[in-house]
């Protein structure tokens, strides 16, 4: 068994070996990095450490803190090797941290020593820096988040001696878990071209339109970056006012058409609502200088148009999830601005409007960052890979999107398992140089929407002259489009405004089926000042806020009509649902 252990270490190496070869070579041929430091952490982390060198009784104390807490843990260590006595642990992982879920961690001596002096240092160092004060906000901001991505990659549980559910893999196959895990590697480095693309899923068991996005209907309208879907209905009647849901363009539509179970396009169709979507074009070069002009002329007032004139209405709902409820809020205020009242209702998926505490994406638009990335979208041809995207996405949570995947992949040698979410997480679009730039500047930037800066065709936008009704969904734990930072952006409609908070974050707390009968969400007819305010006077229901929005949707909806077939309307279909938009891969 040793010969057969050693065997498969030995072409481990050598698959490892290989494949980072491989990707060097690969590598060998492209520029080298634009910026040794883009998203400028240096400069920042002088200011941090330079404020700590000019107090030196806060860092004595604690690095004496530091001291007492290891002296502890020493002595447990030492009791528990002597005698066996096992104490309450000094360090403890934080709830919900799967890291150390084996029972190894806890039982094992060695590694329970080894878990919490990696615990203690890490969380004493990021509340060093968490406790620096006189520092400009931002410049703190990205010490602390860059500091926390630094002490997640070097939590012993990913690296192969100092994990014990691997290792025990390991020693259990003879060595064959650790082969598969390098085979797994160089894979994903194949699949990166020479970078590692970390697999989420077994991404070959799905099939767009055959077993994620499978809602029957029909591509009624497409234009250069847009193909509108109808779905059919599934009730006799319908009400008369349709509904056009705007995903975001960062990713693609099925997010809310995964599994019939949880599809919101199948339960609006249930609820007697006519649903349209809009699938955004995955551009490529020939589209890299699209506006944000251009998104909102060809986007929301060409797809608006041909709903209207598809059902024979004068109005229509709306909707606009996270990116795509940001166009449609600069729409409504460029709509306002020309007296066009097609819009009847609007509701906002995780959408932001005001950018002020827009979470850790802020920290990606600084501007070395935004010159390198402008850099970057040159050297691609004018457009931003999805993948550059899938990356920074992921680095926001990299415990669960990177870090569980590389040792589960690489270092327990298992295949990834077949998860829808995660497959459409991965599928993601390109981003047009021109659109992305302005976006990331004028809204990030310059929070220019939010304080009346705006200008769309000429026209400055303000949304205090929005009176259309407005619903804003949050959620409680979105990192990407926190709740604080939509309810500032809800306060700023002129109109009358449903504010409504759910459980989970900025997927699941948006795709939340009532069959699930998971999480809760908050209700509060009220618009005080903070969101604070808000939630102390907010009234906790149990489930899916689906049914709420409901009934406020179909209060705005019109009376029943006959149910609308999408083979037989105004516009003749192109193709079947899902359409091909949706199928062009990055």
């Amino acid at each position: 068994m040793i010969e057969k252990l050693s065997a498969n270490l030995a072409r481990a190496a050598l698959t490892a070996q290989g494949a980072i070869a491989e990707a060097a070579l690969r590598q060998a041929d492209r520029p080298s990095a634009l910026s040794p430091d883009p998203f400028n952490v240096a400069p920042a982390f002088n200011q941090v450490m330079g404020r700590l060198a000019a107090q030196p009784d806060r860092l004595m104390r604690a690095q004496a803190d530091l001291f007492t807490r290891y002296m502890a843990l020493w002595q447990s260590a030492a009791k528990r090797a002597m005698d066996g006595e096992v104490s309450a642990p000094v360090a403890a992982p934080a709830k919900g941290d799967k890291r150390f879920n084996d029972p190894q961690w806890a039982e094992n001596p060695i590694f329970d020593t080894i878990k919490q002096s990696y615990l203690l240092t890490s969380d004493w160092l990021n509340t060093l820096i968490s406790e620096v004060d006189e520092i400009e906000p931002m410049a703190k901001r990205r010490v602390e988040f860059f500091m926390k991505m630094l002490t997640d990659a070097f939590s012993p549980s990913n690296f192969l001696v100092s994990n014990p559910a691997a290792l025990k893999e390991v020693m259990n196959s003879h060595g064959e878990s650790l082969v598969r895990g390098m085979e797994n590697f160089a894979g994903d480095l194949e699949r990166g071209g020479g970078q590692l693309a970390i697999s989420q899923t077994d991404y070959e068991m799905f099939k767009i339109g055959e077993n994620v996005a499978t809602a029957p209907g029909k591509v009624i309208f497409q234009n250069d970056i847009i193909q509108l879907l109808q779905f059919d209905p599934t009730t006799e009647q319908v009400h008369q006012i349709p509904l056009v849901i705007f995903p975001p363009w960062i990713n693609k539509f099925y997010i809310l058409d995964l599994r019939p179970e949880n599809s919101m396009i199948r339960w609006l169709t249930g609820q007697g609502i006519t649903v349209f979507v809009v699938s955004w074009v995955n551009p490529d070069a020939s589209l890299a200088t699209k506006t944000f002009e251009d998104y909102m002329v060809e986007g929301i007032y060409a797809a608006t148009s041909a709903v209207m004139k598809q059902c024979d209405v004068e109005t229509v709902n709306t909707v606009g999830y996270c990116i795509g409820g940001t166009l449609l809020s600069a729409t409504l205020a460029h709509m306002a601005a020309i007296d066009d009242k097609r819009i009847g209702s609007a509701t906002f998926f995780a959408a932001q409007q005001d950018f002020t505490e827009a979470g850790d994406l802020l920290l990606f638009t600084d501007d070395n960052w935004l010159k390198t990335l402008e850099q970057q979208m040159d050297a691609g041809g004018g457009v931003l890979s999805g993948q550059a995207m899938a990356d920074t996405f992921n680095v926001l949570r990299s415990n669960d999107l990177i870090w569980s995947f590389f040792v589960s992949n690489y270092l327990m040698g298992k295949e990834p398992k077949p998860f829808d979410l995660l497959f459409w997480n991965s599928d993601q679009t390109r981003m047009p140089k021109t659109l992305h730039m302005f976006y990331l500047r004028r809204f990030y930037g310059d929070n220019a929407l939010a304080k009346g800066e705006l200008e769309l065709g000429g026209i400055k936008l303000d949304l205090s002259k929005v009176k259309t009704p407005v619903y804003v969904q949050s959620s409680r734990e979105d990192h990407i489009a926190p709740a604080r930072s939509v309810y500032k952006g809800a306060r700023l409609f002129g109109g009358p405004t449903t504010f409504t908070m759910s459980g989970s974050g900025h997927i699941a707390g948006v795709i939340n089926a009532p069959a699930a009968k998971k999480y809760q969400h908050w209700t509060n007819p009220e618009l005080p000042p903070t969101l604070e305010e808000w939630q102390a006077g907010a009234v906790e229901h149990p489930g899916s806020w689906w049914p709420h929005w409901a009934e406020w949707l179909k209060s705005r909806s019109g009376p029943m009509v006959p149910a609308r077939d999408p083979a037989h309307g105004k516009f003749n279909p192109i193709e079947e649902a899902p359409g091909s938009y949706v199928k062009v891969k990055s």
